[in-house]
């Protein structure tokens, strides 16, 4: 199945130590998309970020996101990442609970992560 990863997603594993394409795999998520507007953010973080912290987690989540399939779409990332799920019926991590929100009231499938040690399901696929 396909996933879409929202720019917080990609920094996960130098914040949080969590292993996210592993734990996307135990839910059958091998298909791993980054919209060209989350790979800007990440640009953006990795130069701009108030803390050291959270620029080196940008270029840690630049790095883990040339690993995975580029995907276009023009607008903010947010935006972006409900159109292409709503496009292409995949789900979304990400850990802003606004988008997560958002997403959900649409029927969209987000994956978030729990307890800052791993990821959790919620919505149409939260079955499989």
């Amino acid at each position: 199945m396909k996933v879409l990863l929202d720019t917080n997603a990609l920094m996960m594993p130098e914040q949080f130590g969590v292993d996210i394409f592993s734990e996307l795999e135990r839910w059958g998520y091998v298909e791993h998309l980054v919209p060209e507007a989350v790979i800007r953010e990440l640009t953006w973080l990795s130069e701009n970020a108030g803390s050291g912290r959270d620029k080196r987690a940008a270029r840690v989540g630049l790095g883990l996101a040339e690993g995975c399939q580029k995907v276009e779409g023009q607008g903010h990332a947010d935006d972006v990442l409900e159109e292409l799920a709503l496009k292409t019926g995949a789900a979304v991590l990400t850990s802003d609970k606004a988008l997560k929100k958002r997403l959900f009231s649409r029927g969209i499938t987000v994956i978030y992560l729990r307890q800052s040690r791993y990821l959790e399901l919620c919505g149409r696929n939260s079955d499989v």
